[in-house]
């Protein structure tokens, strides 16, 4: 008989694939399908990405991807409607993220409180 050791019993450990299977199956699960804007949403989406352009405000953006709506804070660094894409530069990290404008779910310029 040989001796075994300090091996740690981890039954539920043996099967890898299993827990990378339910992890697809319970994202699957969480994910949402994208919702459909409204012109009159596309044409607000437009102005408020245009006006923090030219005034170089933050906003929070709320795009689509993945079966997810994700909201990030950060600026806008360019637009270009005909190639269906924008630069978004986060608060976070400062990483440029290109992204499609029919990503674009809602985009709310951030409010800045000043103190009397």
């Amino acid at each position: 008989m040989e001796y075994r050791g300090m091996k740690k019993w981890r039954p539920f450990a043996s099967m890898p694939e299993q827990y990378t299977g339910l992890q697809e199956v319970i994202n699957k699960q969480a994910e949402v399908p994208q919702p459909l804007l409204t012109e009159e949403q596309m044409e607000q989406i437009n102005f408020t990405l245009i006006e923090a352009l030219h005034t170089n405000k933050q906003v929070y953006l709320t795009y689509y991807k993945k079966g997810q709506c994700i909201t990030e804070k950060g600026f806008i660094q360019s637009v270009d409607s005909l190639g269906n894409l924008f630069v978004f530069i986060e608060e976070v990290f400062e990483l440029k993220n290109k992204m499609r404008l029919s990503e674009l779910i809602y985009v709310r310029l951030c409010v800045m409180l000043t103190q009397n």
